[in-house]
């Protein structure tokens, strides 16, 4: 199911850009105030796989460091959301995104899906969970 942009699935995909754009810069600048308050669960393809409780969001940065070590110019380019549901104060947005970047000197493409749950705080939408789940990878 495709869904047309609207100004609230726009602000979802706001909330989610924050979170690839740390990804691509490193820079813990991008992440301040990108998570809500509690409850914050990561699912990712790297070890240990599973973040959550006090500290989650610190130990997934971390790890996540260590897992792109040696890779460059890693970018992120979102297709249009499969899925944005809005229920009250909390949020659910299926996500297609390609991931690019150089490693170990050769350029690759890996493409997945994201699934976010978000929840507004402060008027503001903010992710309190995802899971990323890759689909394919060319290295070329």
């Amino acid at each position: 199911m495709s869904i047309h942009a609207t100004g609230e699935t726009l602000a979802l995909v706001a909330a989610a850009r924050r979170v690839a754009r740390f990804m691509e810069t490193l820079d813990d600048a991008d992440l301040a105030g990108a998570f809500g308050s509690t409850g914050t669960v990561i699912v990712e393809n790297f070890s240990p796989f599973i973040f959550e409780g006090p500290g989650a969001v610190e130990r997934w940065m971390a790890a996540f460091r260590l897992h792109i070590h040696g890779v460059h110019h890693l970018r992120a380019a979102f297709a249009e959301p499969f899925e944005a549901v809005v229920t009250g104060n909390r949020a659910y947005l299926s996500l297609p995104t390609t991931w690019t970047g150089v490693e170990q000197g050769r350029a690759f493409t890996e493409r997945g899906g994201w699934a976010f749950a978000l929840v507004r705080e402060g008027g503001a939408w903010l992710v309190c969970g995802y899971g990323w789940a890759p689909t394919a990878r060319v290295d070329g």
